[in-house]
């Protein structure tokens, strides 16, 4: 079983720990988290060091993992994965058992499907990415690098999220919309038309 290191000591950690352990490929080291933390463990792994010990972690493990979540601003998970990826850290998919991902979508380096989403036929997740619990990415959908698609979420065919938006829990799609870079929308939206870059959906 290959090793893996956590970066990140949050809350949303605690939910990627759960779905690594029960996809039973990586073993977790221990977590890496800012050096102003105040957190010692996570679920009983250990925080081993801090963002200044990436490097010479890097002699010893091979893969990383960003375990920090994202609601308003992807600027912190972005700056994680650019940093890892300089350092030569490889980011593996981590899907969860309970997921399904068509054999037809395409899930890039970094992202997370958790517990009971679905990804359809033709859909795109980008680096980076967390398709949380019971979303629904469906075909021909594509979500750009770093966004967050929150719990219970619908995008619905054809839809495009671009980079590093987040679509809040129970927000449903309609097929086809377009919603640009960076773009926040609120829990339960029905979102109807297309977004720019930059909005904002309450």
């Amino acid at each position: 079983m290959d090793k893996i290191i956590l970066i990140g000591a949050g809350g949303h950690a605690k939910a990627c720990i759960d779905i690594i352990e029960r996809d039973e490929r990586f073993g977790i080291v221990g977590l890496v988290d800012k050096r102003e933390s105040i957190v010692d463990n996570i679920l009983g792994y250990k925080v081993i060091g801090t963002d200044d010990d990436l490097e010479n972690l890097h002699l010893k493990y091979v893969y990383a993992f960003v375990t920090v979540g994202q609601i308003k601003t992807p600027e912190i998970r972005i700056s994680l994965y650019n940093i890892l990826k300089l350092i030569g850290y490889l980011l593996p998919v981590i899907i969860s058992p309970s997921a399904y991902i068509s054999k037809h979508a395409i899930c890039s380096e970094g992202s997370i499907i958790m517990h009971g989403a679905i990804v359809n036929a033709g859909a795109k997740i980008g680096s980076n990415c967390i398709i949380n619990n019971r979303s629904l990415v469906d075909h021909d959908a594509k979500v750009g690098a770093h966004c967050h698609i929150a719990t219970g979420a619908i995008l619905n065919g054809g839809v495009t999220v671009r980079e590093g938006s987040f679509i809040g829990s129970g927000t449903v799609v309609k097929q086809g919309i377009n919603i640009g870079k960076k773009c926040v929308v609120g829990a339960g939206c029905v979102v109807k038309t297309d977004l720019p870059d930059h909005s904002e959906m309450k």
